[in-house]
């Protein structure tokens, strides 16, 4: 397996004028590779409370990037379907069902602006595994990747994997937590291989202007810089805000640029595992010739189902986008009501990312957490709230809540946090 390597241990040849044998070495069992990837916190925050609550405590998580809401049932009634289809029992195109990438260059155009042929489409193992395909295939060792932080906490990971070097690009709570092209041209060097740009973004909620999109995008053609523009919360953004497709806005880019997207976040399909990347042939080519040694096809079956997600209507990204609009208001009003927290408000995908830093050093319950991994479990284990360290996205000093849970536990957890905060304002 290329993902752990097992090293028995040698004896070097019978000294003549010894007659002993050398010491064993010490076996190596993991990989550097592998053993240097960091969990991912998201993930981990959310089986601990899942765990506390299936020991019978009453956990509220903030931890899950995922709709609380279920695939819709023409999308079930399709897979369902599909099972008993022979045609699915077998394996299908490494890059996807010939239907499938021909629905997501469609969709592509209807909702992102401009065309793409099928064969500029790879169907993966999610949005994730996409993800994991660029890194693979475009960069090499040594090669730098800049990281806007608040980062998703799986960009800097994977690129390491990739052998490539994270260059991670602090942003602030007055530009609305957005990157600059004076950040990234201050960053820029002769090793810069490519900058990831999420719109809306994981974890602060950030949605990209035009101008501010149009401006990277100039600047990475400008620079010969690949660009991996993630947009998988591209139909979950509030009030006047719009998300804007780099490919659209900048054409010129094309040959430059990695979209990623899939059906998990618009369509309520995390667990189907079905995501894509988009980019020139040559790269598609190259990454599905990397997925046939890896994975092969994605399931038949979650394929189908995104194939009758993606030819359905939008309807069902409406109601979760109207339910997360509402508690997201709510969330962030309930946030900043609270003393010693703060949060601007998320303009998209959904989640808000509240500053913490005034609750750090306070005490309560016997402990004075100075660290936002502290006081993420301190809230845990006093208020029984879940939520995910700033630490986890390079951002010490803040939180992350998500608001895709229901009304009322979103609340009832907002709720304990402050009373929590008042237990510490009083010790």
């Amino acid at each position: 397996m290329s993902g752990m390597s097992v090293t028995c241990a040698s004896m070097s040849p019978m000294s003549s004028s010894e007659g002993i044998r050398e010491p064993h070495r010490t076996a190596r069992r993991i990989s550097t590779r592998v053993a240097s990837v960091a969990p991912s916190a998201t993930l981990a925050v959310d089986a601990k409370a899942k765990a506390l609550k299936a020991a019978g405590e009453d956990v509220i998580g903030f931890g899950a990037g995922e709709p609380d809401f279920a695939t819709p049932n023409q999308v079930v009634d399709a897979a369902a379907e599909a099972c008993h289809d022979p045609r699915n029992h077998h394996y299908s195109p490494v890059a996807g069902l010939a239907e499938l990438r021909a629905a997501i260059a469609e969709k592509t155009l209807r909702d992102s602006g401009y065309k793409v042929e099928p064969s500029q489409v790879l169907v993966t193992n999610g949005a994730k595994h996409a993800i994991y395909n660029a890194f693979a295939t475009l960069v090499d060792p040594g090669d730098e990747v800049v990281v806007p932080a608040p980062y998703w906490t799986t960009y800097p990971e994977a690129a390491r994997l990739a052998g490539g070097v994270p260059v991670v690009v602090p942003t602030e709570e007055s530009s609305g937590f957005k990157v600059s092209v004076e950040q990234l041209e201050q960053v820029r060097t002769q090793a810069t291989r490519m900058v990831i740009l999420c719109s809306p973004s994981n974890p602060t909620g950030a949605v990209y202007t035009r101008d501010e999109m149009e401006a990277i995008g100039t600047w990475a053609l400008a620079n010969e810089v690949w660009v991996m523009a993630d947009e998988i919360y591209e139909h979950l953004v509030y009030g006047e805000r719009t998300q804007h497709s780099l490919r659209s806005l900048v054409p010129e880019i094309a040959e430059r640029c990695v979209v990623i997207n899939g059906v998990a976040k618009t369509y309520a399909m995390t667990g189907w595992r079905v995501g894509w990347m988009i980019a020139s042939p040559d790269v598609i080519e190259a990454a599905a010739n990397l997925q046939s040694q890896v994975t092969s096809n994605v399931a038949n079956v979650s394929q189908r189902a995104a194939l009758a997600a993606l030819n359905g209507d939008l309807s069902a990204v409406s109601e979760m986008r109207e339910a997360f609009n509402r508690r997201r208001v709510t969330m962030h009003k309930m946030l900043n009501e609270i003393d010693g927290i703060s949060c601007i408000e998320p303009e998209g995908a959904f989640y808000a990312f509240p500053c913490v830093k005034g609750l750090l050093g306070r005490q309560v319950a016997g402990r004075r957490p100075t660290t936002t991994l502290e006081l993420a479990e301190v809230i845990l284990d006093e208020a029984k709230v879940a939520v995910v360290p700033g630490e986890a996205f390079g951002a010490p000093g803040y939180l992350r809540l998500s608001y895709a849970l229901a009304d009322g536990e979103m609340e009832e957890g907002i709720r304990r946090i402050g009373k929590l905060v008042a237990r510490m304002a009083q010790g």
